[in-house]
């Protein structure tokens, strides 16, 4: 299945890492030389005006102007619809 992120992005949900606050980001040395070395191997993707949220995959790490929250939602609203029985062959 795949998530809308925001910015034009969607990613498999299978690659999600981690779902993160951009505060949480700007204030921790450790995220923020993830960053920067996210930068130097061009993996970091998104416009940085308006982040809200980070997004880790296993290959990159995107900028997003949608809340963690919301992603959240998003993802669960899709981990639901992955368990949901698929009767369509029965229908006809």
């Amino acid at each position: 299945m795949f998530i809308h992120i925001g910015n034009d992005n969607v990613i498999q949900s299978k690659d999600v890492i981690s779902i993160i606050d951009h505060s949480v980001v700007t204030s921790s040395g450790i995220m923020a030389k993830m960053m920067e070395n996210a930068v130097k191997q061009h993996t970091l993707i998104g416009p940085t005006d308006e982040i809200k949220s980070v997004v880790v995959t296993k290959e990159n790490i995107y900028y997003s102007s949608l809340s963690v929250s919301t992603l959240k939602k998003r993802a669960s609203m899709i981990s639901t619809i992955s368990k949901l029985d698929d009767f369509s062959d029965e229908i006809e």
